[in-house]
């Protein structure tokens, strides 16, 4: 097992230096991330968990990282929230979720424990409550385990709890497999427990009840049932409304390619549909991808008092993943989006919140690009910048930026295609990683924006006003900070860049 004592006095020690690490992307403080968990907003601060070991920058037993935020762009490093150190989770705290109470900031996650029968590791659902820096796991975790759902659904791809209150009632989300081996999101109630999470303390005997209804979870049925080419288990389950629509978030391993739309291996997909309250189940409308970028999993969101629902995944792959050598951190987050809805499809937007740290502004207008060029003040690995194609004779327009004399990463935008291309093949990795990937552009209209958030590590391109993200991580040397315009006819472009600066108060 491993203490949560040594992972705080181990992150503290042996923390990265914040000039080592990305500006405003969440980052580790030392060691591995992967999955974002419990994205939630308690006392006014945004809270982030993530999936964290501390030990090394390759995956390794779970903990629960912790970083907290005014403005979800400048971010503060807390101590470790859980570790593996009891019998129930002691091979792994794995993703969860959390819900603000008056009790306390409840975290739920699934625990991963040996089996004793020497078969495969079981996975459970257990509860910590805290104050927003320090949580304490429940005596009666965990409070949910497998044998709760039908027969011949598994124990062992059970995690991942999406929870949330609706009429007095929380509900419980678990990615599965059924009978048929096929993956799936079960649903659970729990009236119980409402009761004792209004209350700001408990007595001792309240205390003891509480143990004893946050068991209280019952299984209400299949919330949305396999479908064919998406995948094996449905990750990291995540239901919300959003413009009085009902919409389901899920991340697939395992899946094969579908033209310009899925790609092979992990994706991160959202349907649209419809709840029906009555029958507790969710009718699937079509998958579409959230992010068509290089690196994208686990997505999570969260609502804001203000009403905004915010999405936040990790910016990475499984199977697609290059550790620069002497890089002692791994994995970053994206920068939280905006979501909406519009005909059917959501529309990502970088929060407004990364306006405030927008500095030296520099812009162009009705600029003509024939061949290569670039333009005074446009260059940098931390910024935000906007190029506008607004006419022109031309079938490829490309953009390559983190450029010097030996690296850049190409965005082209194929005119006739409709189609906007991510290369990083000259980005500095020396691995046989993914470097290629393409999205169709939806949109008709001859004008095409595209808007480019850097971040030393990453660029996160958002095409017509979100319309289309593609993120993707780099890791080529911060000298390389060049941006240059090629057409291969002509085009008449406008160009608006800021600079981001963020006080290092990590």
């Amino acid at each position: 097992m491993h203490t949560l004592e040594a992972a705080r006095k181990y992150e503290k020690e042996y923390e990265v230096d914040a000039d080592k690490r990305p500006l405003f992307h969440v980052t580790p403080p030392i060691g591995w991330m992967n999955d974002p968990n419990g994205f939630s907003v308690y006392k006014g601060q945004i809270h982030l968990f993530y999936q964290y070991h501390p030990y090394s920058n390759v995956w390794g037993p779970m903990h629960w990282g912790h970083q907290v935020s005014e403005d979800m762009i400048s971010w503060k490093q807390y101590p470790t929230a859980l570790a593996p150190d009891k019998e129930y989770d002691e091979e792994g705290c794995f993703s969860g979720s959390a819900v603000m109470t008056n009790l306390g900031h409840v975290l739920f996650y699934t625990g991963v424990s040996k089996d004793k029968n020497g078969g495969c590791n079981l996975q459970n659902q257990c509860m910590a409550v805290g104050d927003g820096v320090g949580y304490k796991k429940l005596k009666n975790n965990p409070v949910l385990t497998g044998a709760v759902m039908p027969e011949g659904f598994s124990h062992i791809d059970f995690r991942d709890p999406k929870v949330w209150e609706e009429d007095g009632i929380y509900y419980m989300l678990t990615c599965s497999r059924d009978a048929q081996n096929k993956g799936m999101i079960a649903l659970f109630s729990n009236s119980e427990i409402h009761q004792y999470l209004e209350k700001t303390e408990l007595t001792e005997q309240e205390a003891e009840a509480f143990e004893k209804a946050a068991g209280c979870w019952k299984y209400e049925g299949v919330f949305a049932e396999h479908m064919e080419r998406l995948g094996s288990v449905w990750e990291c389950p995540d239901y919300f409304r959003l413009d009085g629509k009902d919409v389901l978030l899920f991340s697939p391993p395992d899946v094969q390619a579908q033209e310009n739309e899925l790609h092979n291996g992990n994706n991160a997909i959202y349907v649209v549909g419809t709840y029906d309250h009555a029958k507790k189940q969710f009718q699937m409308g079509q998958p579409h991808t959230l992010d068509k970028g290089l690196d994208f999993y686990a997505s999570q969101t969260t609502e804001l008092p203000d009403g905004r629902r915010i999405l936040i995944a990790w910016m990475q792959s499984w199977h697609n993943s290059f550790i620069p050598d002497g890089q002692e951190w791994q994995g970053m987050m994206t920068i939280p989006r905006e979501l909406y809805l519009s005909d059917g499809r959501i529309i990502q937007k970088p929060v407004k919140e990364l306006e405030q740290y927008r500095v030296r502004p520099v812009s162009y207008s009705n600029e003509k690009v024939e061949g290569g060029q670039n333009f005074d003040g446009i260059k940098g690995r931390t910024l935000d910048m906007t190029v506008t194609i607004k006419s022109g004779e031309f079938q490829e327009f490309y953009i390559d930026v983190a450029k010097d004399a030996e690296h850049y990463t190409r965005i082209t935008y194929n005119r006739r295609k409709r189609e906007i291309e991510v290369d990083r093949t000259f980005a500095g990795m020396n691995r046989d990683v993914v470097c290629i990937r393409r999205a169709e552009v939806e949109s008709e209209a001859e004008r095409i924006t595209l808007r480019f958030i850097l971040d030393c590590n990453s660029i996160e391109l958002f095409v017509n006003d979100g319309e289309l993200s593609m993120s993707t991580a780099i890791y080529t040397p911060q000298t390389a900070d060049g941006i240059w315009f090629f057409c291969d006819g002509n085009a008449i472009i406008d160009i608006e860049k800021f600079d981001i600066e963020i006080p290092m108060n990590r």
